[in-house]
């Protein structure tokens, strides 16, 4: 793919709450003309997306993916507004696509915000020693930098989807809001693996994604 600028990557996501690979492609094909691009965005029905993010969702399925043989197991609750489309097969697909992604990826959280803020500050601690001894503001720009990368690890919804890694789990709820109609939560996931340790103050995994949490 072409490169774009990343402010106006930035600025049409903003404008849209499209995903960032929507937005970048949108621009690509725009030719770098932000109204082309959001117009595009709009006949496809990704921008409209975001609008539905903030309708409730109590609607869905609970599903569930066993893995090498009942070594590794996933439980998810994937949420949507109607029944109708709970039972819709492209909602079922991708819903399967959530819990053969989570059994592969092995995130911790679903979003940023379930992230506790002591681990957050732990983590950027640790980027600050690593680049001890640089200006003040470039240091913040990279232990920022660095934190994205922390959140594209444990984070589900910031990792890059396995069937397509330019496409982050966030795109892909955004790009299926679109293509149902609905708005879609990922709810909670638990992800089992035998012998496993339990560590004490291991992360709860229930965090709205839709119209109950800041991700759109």
């Amino acid at each position: 793919m072409a490169d774009v600028n990343p402010a106006l990557v930035k600025q049409l996501r903003e404008k849209t709450n499209a995903g960032m690979m929507d937005c970048k492609k949108a621009l690509v094909e725009a030719g770098g003309d932000l109204a082309k691009a959001e117009d595009l965005l709009r006949k496809k029905g990704i921008a409209s997306a975001s609008k539905k993010a903030f309708r409730s969702a109590k609607e869905g399925t609970v599903a569930s993916y066993i893995h090498l043989q009942g070594k590794v197991g996933v439980l998810v609750e994937v949420n949507c507004e109607t029944d109708f489309v709970a039972k819709n097969e492209l909602f079922r697909d991708f819903v399967k696509d959530i819990t053969l992604h989570i059994a592969a990826a092995h995130p911790l959280y679903v979003s940023r915000e379930q992230v506790p803020a002591a681990t957050v500050e732990k983590e950027r601690e640790i980027y600050r020693e690593q680049v001890k001894g640089k200006p003040k503001n470039v240091v913040e720009k990279i232990v920022d930098g660095k934190l994205d990368k922390y959140y594209a690890g444990v984070c589900l919804l910031d990792q890059p989807f396995i069937k397509n890694p330019d496409q982050t789990i966030k795109d892909l709820i955004s790009s299926k809001i679109a293509e149902l109609g609905e708005n879609i939560i990922v709810r909670r996931f638990t992800r089992y693996v035998v012998g496993e340790e339990i560590e004490a103050g291991s992360p709860a995994t229930e965090m709205p994604v839709g119209s109950e949490a800041t991700a759109g």
